[in-house]
């Protein structure tokens, strides 16, 4: 499971990253989120002189504490899923 999982969350980084239409910040920051807390769970890294923006995402990355790097994973996958193939 874990190795399918990487793919497909390496897979939907990579449709997301390539996309020509613009998303939604919150979408975007949801995305940011989900792929920091995949990636390097609870190890919340601020640089305090940084902007509002950087605030914003970490604030986001902050809001996941604790969910594992699997969840983080998956909502990342759905979330890609939702913007890249939208129900009509």
């Amino acid at each position: 499971m874990s190795d399918n999982l990487d793919i497909e969350f390496v897979e939907a980084f990579e449709r997301i990253s390539s996309l020509k239409k613009a998303v939604a910040p919150d979408v975007m920051l949801k995305l940011y989120a989900y792929n920091k807390q995949a990636n390097f769970g609870n190890n919340f890294s601020f640089n305090s002189g940084s902007d509002v923006r950087n605030a914003f995402k970490f604030n986001a990355w902050m809001q996941l504490k604790d969910m594992s790097h699997t969840e983080a994973k998956k909502e990342y996958i759905k979330l890609a899923n939702t913007i890249i193939n939208p129900k009509k």
